[in-house]
């Protein structure tokens, strides 16, 4: 058993080491929209997409955004178990590559968000394209803007969908 552990241990970092970078890269551009962008500042980058700086204090699509302020530890705390149980899967399981992907891209998407709430007291988000075709669905036209931790738990999400249908093909 003991062969068996140290075989399949170190293949966890690979997958922390991921969800490091996904977190330092998500931290880096934040920090460049804190840095060089005041609060609802935009750039218009095409005719579909701007770089803005805004702020949410809820969660996923302003979710409690407006929840008075406990949401701010509820989302942290939310955050640090999905943390734990995420290493935990990885470390039963770190020889499951697409399984493995998707977790640590949630991981280092959670991490990123959850450091944001807790220097910030809210999530940095920049990231902003819009449509005409969303305007009966979005203000303006324009989808929430997010940031790349969102698109990394976005990624992560699909990729475990993915992993456990093609897993059901498998078993059949």
């Amino acid at each position: 058993m003991a062969s068996t552990t140290a075989r399949n241990g170190p293949r966890i970092w690979v997958w922390l080491a991921w969800a490091a970078f996904l977190m330092v890269a998500d931290q880096i551009t934040k920090t460049l929209i804190l840095n060089h962008y005041q609060l609802g500042d935009s750039t218009v980058i095409t005719g579909f997409f701007n770089i803005v700086r805004a702020h949410n204090t809820g969660a996923a699509f302003s979710f409690l955004a407006n929840a008075g302020g406990w949401q701010r530890w509820l989302f942290t705390g939310i955050g640090a178990v999905a943390t734990v149980f995420i290493v935990w899967q990885l470390r039963a399981h770190p020889g499951q590559k697409l399984f493995c992907f998707s977790l640590a891209s949630i991981l280092g998407g959670a991490v990123g968000n959850v450091v944001d709430r807790l220097m910030h007291g809210y999530v940095v988000d920049f990231l902003d394209f819009h449509w005409d075709f969303l305007s009966g669905i979005f203000h303006g036209g324009h989808f929430p803007a997010f940031n790349l931790a969102d698109m990394a738990i976005s990624v992560g999400a699909i990729c475990l969908i993915l992993d456990e249908l093609l897993r059901m093909r498998r078993e059949r």
